[in-house]
């Protein structure tokens, strides 16, 4: 037989002891337990007996079932042990004889077997058996389903669907103190007392009828209808109250605490605009991607987007849950809701756009140690200002004629070539970009100094440091790249190169002869001389300070400096390898274009088999025009690079509709509403090169006129203006802006049918003069008050038929007839937006009266007038934007 082991506040029931008393026994016999409801050993139970008993304490607790073993059968629960208390008070009711002496038999067992104090161990005789465990017969189990539970006769189960339970119907009446209703059905039990619940029928249930399912059948006095099927109001099987006869009735108005919960949290969270919302501390931070929506930011913080739709409205904003919103929009709502909002950049997006794709660009640079890096050509970019030779420079070094190519004389595209010169007897090549020097390129010019080693500063020696000059060097220093200055011109009358070296002094730009560290060389593009050593100069910057190495054996990686559309080659991009080869066939993605190398081509349009580092090639078999300054990268596949495209191109689409949203609060949209229609001017860019179309569209948005006109560049692409450009431009009623492209036939025969505006440009000066002339144009016209004559009343005449006429004295200006008049007292206005009704010069009605001259006014119902007061007329004058 297995051990038992009891628990403490058991015996200290047995004893009839409270259980702290059994606590602080076991304490001082030194033994841990942790709490009354603790399981402790036999030996340690039968030490916790004899020491309770030394005290004086008896077993009373243990005599009480011996004497009333009908009225409270629980009360043998605590002399058994812990493992068997389920099971013992159910087997009494299991074994229940058909008379009432047999039951009283086994109730008198363990008054009987009681030990004395004196026993060497009265622990196990103190506990009693089961009444229907037969010594050597089986022990009972612990399997609810079980027929027999290893016993003489079964067990009453679990089973709440079984007919009988294992047990047989109850002959002879109630059970001794059960109420005369009739039996409690179902499976007594275990501790239950035996009188009615309370709040119960007849029966012991409320509204009590016939027995429960798997209950009793229907015995003498049982209270049921024939069958056992409940009466009116009882529970059935299958009845509302369930199969286990808990739930019904009351119980099914009862909130859940799931329930309970959420109403409390929704009582206490916080709320504005009348809908909940989570908030933060201040402190919480949100990051966010660009163009992203208000469901995208409920997402974050846990909220629903339709609250967020309101609390936007009641912030003066309105938006959709999908709709794209700006930087402003999302810090203006995260201050409200306690949130600070981070827009993630452009980089970092991409950075974990790519990390979906296990491409760690920066981890690949890192891995690389100096057994796979090689060196490669320094890459230099020409920058300085407008007109000072830089294209010419160029000329001179790569022996071509560039700049007579430029419309205007100014270069417009990136430029990217490799030259070869020898320097101390070894053969280098020197790549270079060269950058357009208005003021519209400065995104160009960045992008060149982003992608480059080395910067050449051209300045003119008769002109000296010039605006775009300045940018150029911010540019560069900007970039943390070394700088080479080339003083031009130098054979030009009136040049001064110790001027130039004097001012860019003030730039933290010191020539070596001054002490300083930066490479001054005159030179001219014109002639060539200095060309020579200005290339040594460059190379000579870049061995002593810059580590030029790449490793060539890998995927290329590099920048797109420039792409075009081709009419006869499709998308031709030119790319800047910076680590890595680039071979025919391989798949690449070039921002939002992809595809597979099917050509490659240099400077001078010969075939290239494979690119090196620092080389610039021109590649063909791109799906789309790609960015100019977008990054590529080579994929192993072309799946892979469609997926990173599309992916790209699904963020720019968001970030350029966050861009490009009207911008307007509430108040602004009562008003245009009232006022008629938000005045705006949709455009259609098309451009030769990406970088232009670039350039010209950030030029464009610069153009600072009002408020209430709006531009919308709606679409932007390379190449030729083609008929779907033409009715996009009808639908929206744009106008299309081609720079240096001109439509097809079709096009522009499309073009004259819907009346589109189509208007082409080859200086980016002309592009944005009209353009911005276009928008004064639009502008609503805004009128000033203008003061046009000041009359002062010399008598007051009073009129039965006209009311009081003022008889005045013009002091200056025109008073003129039907003109807008108020009335000055004492250098208070009186009264505003009078219309001078009549003017009249004696018995003549005149319509106006100059200065120092008299005259009679009539104000038509204001008869407030008084000597002394003054009638000021004003006139509404356009004001000249």
């Amino acid at each position: 037989m297995a051990v038992v082991k009891p628990r403490v506040h058991e015996i200290a029931k047995e004893f009839g002891v409270d259980s702290k008393v059994a606590l602080a026994k076991l304490e001082q016999l030194g033994e841990f337990v942790k709490s009354p409801s603790s399981t402790i050993e036999p030996p340690v139970a039968r030490k916790l007996r004899a020491a309770l008993e030394s005290d004086g304490h008896t077993r009373g607790g243990a005599e009480e079932p011996a004497k009333k073993p009908a009225a409270k059968p629980a009360a043998e629960k605590p002399a058994a042990p812990a493992a068997a208390a389920p099971a013992a008070p159910a087997a009494p009711a299991a074994a229940a004889a058909p008379s009432a002496p047999a039951a009283a038999k086994p109730a008198a067992k363990p008054a009987a077997a009681k030990p004395g104090p004196a026993a060497p161990k009265p622990g196990p005789v103190a506990i009693p058996r089961p009444p229907a465990a037969r010594p050597g017969g089986p022990r009972p189990g612990n399997n609810p389903y079980a027929p027999s539970q290893g016993m003489g006769r079964p067990r009453p189960g679990n089973n709440p669907y079984a007919p009988s339970q294992g047990m047989g119907a109850r002959p002879g009446g109630p059970r001794p103190g059960a109420p005369a209703g009739g039996p409690r059905p179902g499976p007594p039990r275990p501790g239950a007392g035996a009188g009615p619940r309370p709040g119960a029928g007849a029966g012991g249930r409320p509204g009590g009828g016939g027995p429960r399912p798997g209950g009793f059948g229907g015995g003498p006095g049982g209270g049921a209808p024939a069958g056992g099927r409940p009466g009116p109001g009882g529970r059935g099987r299958g009845g509302t109250a369930g199969a286990f006869g808990k739930g019904g009735g009351k119980s099914k108005a009862r909130k859940s605490k799931r329930t309970k919960r959420a109403e409390f949290e929704m009582r206490e969270a916080p709320s504005l605009g009348g809908v909940s919302v989570p908030r933060g501390n201040g402190d919480t931070v949100i990051r966010m991607r660009r163009g992203a929506s208000l469901a995208d930011f409920a997402e974050k913080i846990g909220a629903s987007p339709a609250n967020l739709v309101t609390v936007l409205f009641h912030l003066g904003e309105m938006a959709t849950a999908t709709e794209s919103l700006d930087d402003t929009t999302f810090q203006i709502l995260g201050e409200e809701l306690g949130f600070k909002v981070q827009i993630v950049s452009p980089e970092d997006e991409d950075k974990e756009l790519l990390e979906g794709f296990d491409i760690d660009l920066e981890g690949e640079l890192e891995e690389e140690d100096d057994s796979v890096l090689i060196a490669r050509p320094p890459v230099v970019t020409v920058m300085g200002h407008v007109d000072h030779g830089k294209t010419r420079l160029l000329d001179a070094i790569r022996n071509a004629n560039v700049q007579q190519g430029e419309a205007g004389g100014i270069t417009q595209h990136i430029g990217a070539y490799q030259v070869h010169v020898e320097h101390e007897g070894v053969d280098r090549a020197i790549t270079f970009i060269d950058t357009p020097g208005h003021e519209a390129f400065t995104a160009m010019r960045a992008r060149g100094a982003q992608v480059t080693d080395l910067a050449i500063l051209v300045v003119a020696a008769d002109d000296g440091i010039m605006p775009q000059t300045i940018e150029a060097l911010n540019h560069a220093q900007a970039a943390n790249v070394p700088i080479v200055v080339a003083v031009n011109k130098v054979d030009k009358e009136g040049a001064n190169p110790a001027k130039v070296r004097q001012q860019l002094t003030e730039y933290n730009l010191v020539a070596e002869e001054y002490g300083g560290d930066t490479m001054f060389v005159d030179v001219s593009a014109l002639t060539g001389i200095g060309v020579k050593d200005l290339l040594d100069a460059v190379l000579l910057t870049a061995d002593a300070g810059l580590d030029l190495r790449a490793n060539p054996n890998k995927d290329a990686r590099g920048t797109a400096i420039e792409a075009k559309l081709d009419k006869g080659r499709g998308s031709v991009a030119t790319v800047l390898i910076q680590s890595g080869t680039l071979r025919v066939g391989d798949a690449m993605v070039v921002g939002t274009a992809y595809g597979r190398v099917r050509a490659m081509f240099d400077e001078h349009g010969d075939p290239v088999e494979a690119a090196a580092p620092s080389r610039p090639v021109q590649v063909l078999g791109l799906s789309s025009v790609p960015g100019a300054g977008d990054t590529f990268i080579v994929t192993e596949d072309d799946r892979t690079a469609r997926q990173i495209a599309e992916k790209r191109e699904a963020v720019e689409r968001n970030a350029q509709l966050a861009k490009a949203r009207k911008r307007i609060s509430l108040e602004d949209f009562t008003k245009a509403l009232e006022d008629g229609k938000v005045e705006s001017l949709n455009l259609i860019i098309k451009g030769d090169v990406a970088g232009a179309v670039e350039a010209l569209e950030e030029s464009l948005l610069k153009i600072e006129v009002d408020d209430s006109v709006q531009l919308r560049i709606i679409h932007r692409g390379v190449g030729a203006i083609t008929e779907s450009d033409i009715n996009l431009a009808s639908i929206d009623n744009a106008i299309i802006v081609g720079f240096n492209v001109r439509p097809d036939q079709k096009a522009r025969d499309r073009a004259a049918r819907e009346g589109v505006d189509v208007r082409f440009y080859s200086v980016i000066y002309s592009a944005l003069e009209e353009i911005e002339q276009s928008l004064k144009g639009l502008l609503k016209p805004e009128y000033e008050e203008k003061q046009s004559g000041v009359a002062e009343i010399r008598e007051v005449f009073r009129s039965s038929k006209f009311g009081n006429i003022a008889g005045c004295i013009v002091r200056s200006g025109t008073i003129t007839r039907n003109a807008k008049a108020r009335i000055i007292r004492d250098g208070v206005v009186l009264a505003d937006g009078l219309a001078i009704e009549s003017l009249r010069r004696f018995k003549d009605d005149v319509t106006e009266v100059r200065t120092d001259f008299e005259c009679g006014i009539g104000l038509g119902k204001f008869n407030d007038l008084q000597i002394g007061d003054e009638i000021e007329t004003i006139e509404m004058v356009e004001k000249v934007r």
